[in-house]
């Protein structure tokens, strides 16, 4: 009879088992007791002892019989009804196939290969039988979707079926209000034939109403004829009443105007090159003095472009700017030297379309040691450190002599008072940053 049962015809499970056990009995063995076979696998980490080195263990138990019967004393320990059992060669039919078996395998009794035989055969059937249990309870569940499944699309059809009978229902609704629309409309036309109707009589009379009213503009218009030929013999004599008193105004002023240029003559005066601002140095003190009050604006809006425009087209007119305050306004988010230059640009060349004086201040506490001086005919100018380009602003209108037209561009509303009370005309930032987007 054949007394031996290699490992290999056994199930993975039971092999698993048996390398499990012979792991956990591994570990508690050192010195002469470890296996020579197993010495690297005892120095295996306790958690992959079993897995990785389940070759060795199962080498270990087909062939070393001590290390078997540690294994086996162990087995014992956890199963000592069980074991017992198998000594006598039997095996409880209420035990698991597997677990017997790896008690057979490893207490091995008289007639232990017949007997694990047939233990791997109950083990087969019994995983036949899960398989073919789980097998079922896969064709059950499969079962149970496919009822579901089914029980969700009646239950869909029958929403369908729901839906559709409401649609059926609105349909007729809407076939009813169509109806009820058509014959709207057909009353409606026949309105708007008996409107037409009374339209075109009510044309007659219109046609005939004004003809009527032409008639009577032809008489009011012989009227303003007649008014407007009186008119004009009355203007005609109010011109020849005035012609000459314009002729006398116009014969002093060209007196004055030769007096004027004769007194230059005789006094050999040069063109005037230096301005009263080329004097209003950092350091020059506050001037006294007025321009006057400023002309009106006829109603225009501060900062309407056409003011600051017209203002510039008079004789002689000086624009001092405020600086930063135009700046921040029009390009805030710029870098303070960039808001400068492209200030300054836009004032050079507002100086050549107007033949304009212009000036710009700064703060000089932005600007450390900046002297005064001109760009493209702009006077740039920059306040002392501690004090700020409005007194600037301040110091040259006062310098400017009574009469002339000076210019403040300027929203600080203390700036604007200050330059109104001195005589000079305060415009809003946003009327020159409109003037120079013109170009």
């Amino acid at each position: 009879m054949n007394t031996s049962a290699p490992l290999q015809i056994l199930p993975e499970g039971v092999r698993r088992h048996l390398a499990e056990l012979a792991a956990t009995v591994l570990g508690e063995l050192s010195g002469p007791e470890l296996p020579m076979s197993l010495v690297r696998v005892a120095s295996f980490a306790p958690a992959r002892r079993a897995r990785a080195g389940a070759g060795p263990l199962a080498t270990a138990l087909d062939r070393d019989p001590v290390f078997r019967q540690r294994v086996a004393a162990a087995w014992r320990a956890l199963h000592p009804d069980l074991a017992a059992a198998i000594d006598g060669g039997t095996v409880p039919g209420a035990v698991e196939p597997d677990l017997a078996l790896v008690g057979v395998y490893l207490l091995r009794p008289p007639e232990w290969a017949d007997l694990a035989r047939t233990l791997v055969a109950a083990v087969e059937r019994a995983a036949q039988a899960a398989l073919e249990e789980q097998s079922d309870a896969v064709q059950r569940a499969e079962l149970k979707a496919a009822r579901e499944e089914s029980d969700r699309l009646r239950d869909l059809v029958e929403a369908e079926r729901t839906r559709a009978a409401e649609l059926e229902e609105q349909l007729t609704g809407v076939r009813r209000e169509l109806r009820k629309l058509r014959s709207d409309t057909d009353r409606a036309r026949a309105q708007a034939r008996t409107a037409d109707e009374r339209a075109e009589a009510e044309r007659v009379r219109s046609a005939a109403r004004t003809a009527e009213l032409e008639q009577t503009v032809d008489q009011a218009r012989e009227l303003v004829r007649q008014s407007a030929e009186r008119a004009e013999q009355s203007r005609r004599a109010e011109r020849e009443g005035r012609s000459l008193a314009d002729t006398r105004v116009r014969l002093l002023l060209d007196t004055v105007v030769d007096a004027a240029a004769g007194l230059r003559r005789e006094l050999a005066l040069p063109p005037a090159e230096i301005r009263p601002a080329d004097l209003v140095s950092r350091t020059t003190p506050t001037l006294s003095g007025a321009l006057g009050a400023p002309p009106s604006a006829h109603g225009q809006e501060r900062d309407d472009p056409a003011l600051l425009a017209r203002l510039l087209a008079l004789p002689q007119p000086h624009l001092v700017v405020d600086g930063y305050n135009v700046t921040k306004s029009g390009y805030g988010t710029l870098p303070l030297v960039e808001q400068r230059r492209r200030l300054v640009a836009g004032l050079a060349g507002l100086a050549a379309r107007t033949s304009a004086e212009v000036t710009c201040c700064f703060d000089g506490a932005e600007v450390e040691g900046s002297p005064a001086s001109r760009v493209r005919g702009v006077r740039v100018l920059f306040s002392d450190p501690g004090t700020t380009a409005d007194e600037l602003v301040r110091r040259l209108v006062r310098a400017e002599p009574r009469g002339r037209v000076v210019v403040v561009v300027s929203t600080d509303g203390e700036v604007v008072r200050g330059v109104r009370a001195a005589g000079a005309h305060a415009v809003p930032a946003q009327a020159l940053l409109r003037l120079l987007s013109r170009g």
